[in-house]
């Protein structure tokens, strides 16, 4: 099972990244906080010292077009805001 998805990359993030060393990631709904927290570790190479996880619902959406009003649905997914030790950083674009 791939418990990340990808990392949450906005500007709020980015300044709490900066600031408090917490990074948010996408996660697979069923994933644990453990293996949130194991593959945060091995991925990365830093120390998690805390993992918070939240159900996003979905949001219903409406847009108006010529055909008229379209209504949908945004899909639910997971989220896992990660604690890192002060000494540690993750860099989402070394890769780059």
């Amino acid at each position: 099972m791939n418990v990340l998805i990808k990392p949450i990359i906005s500007e709020k993030m980015t300044m709490v990244a900066e600031k408090y060393n917490r990074y948010g990631f996408m996660v697979n709904r069923k994933a644990t906080k453990m293996q949130i927290k194991k593959e945060v570790e091995d991925i990365y190479g830093v120390k998690v010292v805390q993992v918070n996880t939240l159900v996003q619902r979905g949001k219903s959406t409406s847009r108006y077009t010529k055909a008229g009003m379209i209504t949908g649905q945004k899909n639910t997914f997971k989220k896992a805001y990660v604690f890192v030790d002060k000494e540690d950083k993750i860099d989402f674009f070394s890769n780059i």
